[in-house]
């Protein structure tokens, strides 16, 4: 481990007799990676979520029976240790965070609708369950539509709302979070067929992008946080005009910055990139990039200005130079494989 190095592991498909999450640093100077270390005793680590005042891991376990492991990081090797695991009483659990203030972890159960809300100990072990809501309805697509299917939950900028992403249903819903329990709040319809998947906010906290599966575009939502409220401003694609094919949208990030907007494709299997107008918070494409491998799941932005990419279908992580005056994605040529990568976390935020 070198002082110019940054941390990030890696979330997996795969057995828990296997590797599921792994360590991994990068050079920010040229981009280079390197694998370090690998955990098992976990099946599909699909998503990952890193508490850096804690030093703590969380992973959910995407199976039948769904569980989330709570993981103390050494904080000189950052190697992993299980602190917690607990059940989510859901199934098909693909996503996990936390609330802004740390006291409590929520969860996403694509295949049944049930969403959890965990309390969390001090020290950032994960305790008892203080709330589950289950999502029920259905959208359009009789193939990937016919129930609801919430993907992913984040709480807002302004630690007032919880924004739930359903792709099954067509809808963006607002909760409240009052004690640990989330009270629905509002909920927002996108166009039939749409599926929306993950969202990130603007860091100026008056805008809201979120990716949709289904249909391949970005919304942009002008969020109310006084209300808890969303206004649809534009959908906009995340392929090239002259592009049609199979396609998935996958993953969503805002730049630190705030002026860059980037999206994967999978089946393009490409990254876009869009230049935000920071007066009206919307989007103009400019450019897209391989994502360095087949089926970019999910992506990152790590500190040094570097994005890295996970391609889960021929295991593939690899590193882009982000230039800072253009946003624009360098590939650095440099790639790792991992079997089925999934999920890219930083250490620390970039």
């Amino acid at each position: 481990m070198m002082e110019q190095d940054v941390y990030f592991y890696i979330g997996t498909y795969g057995s828990d007799q296997d590797n599921g999450i792994y360590l991994a640093a990068l050079n920010r100077e040229s981009g280079e990676m390197q694998l370090l270390d690998g955990t098992s005793g976990i099946e599909n680590a699909t998503y990952l979520d890193f508490d850096e005042l804690h030093r703590v891991l969380y992973a959910v376990s995407e199976k039948e029976a769904s569980e989330v492991v709570a993981y103390s990081a050494d904080p000189e090797t950052r190697k992993l240790s299980v602190l917690s695991r607990k059940p989510t009483d859901s199934s098909g659990t693909c996503h996990v965070s936390r609330s802004r203030d740390g006291k409590y972890l929520f969860t996403t159960g694509y295949s049944d609708g049930r969403i959890t809300v965990f309390a969390l100990e001090e020290g950032g072990a994960v305790g008892e369950i203080t709330s589950i809501i289950r999502h029920s309805g259905r959208g359009l697509r009789d193939d990937r539509q016919s129930e609801a299917h919430p993907h992913s939950i984040f709480e807002d900028p302004h630690h007032k709302y919880v924004v739930v992403n359903d792709l099954g249903m067509d809808d963006v819903n607002l909760y409240r979070l009052e004690d640990g329990k989330l009270v629905t709040h509002r909920e927002i319809s996108l166009p039939p067929g749409s599926g929306p998947r993950h969202i990130a906010f603007h860091p100026s906290g008056q805008w809201l992008y979120g990716v949709n599966e289904l249909n391949s575009t970005v919304t942009v939502y002008a969020y109310d946080a006084t209300f808890g409220d969303l206004k649809m401003l534009q959908h906009i694609s995340t392929l090239p005009e002259d592009v049609v094919m199979d396609n998935t949208g996958a993953h969503v990030l805002v730049s630190p910055c705030g002026r860059f907007l980037y999206a994967s494709n999978r089946g393009h299997d490409s990254i876009v990139q869009y230049e935000i107008d920071t007066d009206t918070g919307m989007l103009h494409a400019v450019n897209w990039v391989s994502s360095g491998g087949k089926t970019p799941r999910h992506f990152n932005i790590l500190p040094g200005g570097f994005l890295v990419s996970a391609n889960q279908d021929n295991g593939l992580i690899a590193s882009y130079k982000i230039d800072k005056d253009t946003g624009k994605l360098e590939s650095t040529g440099y790639t790792i494989e991992v079997p089925r990568p999934v999920c890219i976390c930083p250490v620390e935020k970039a």
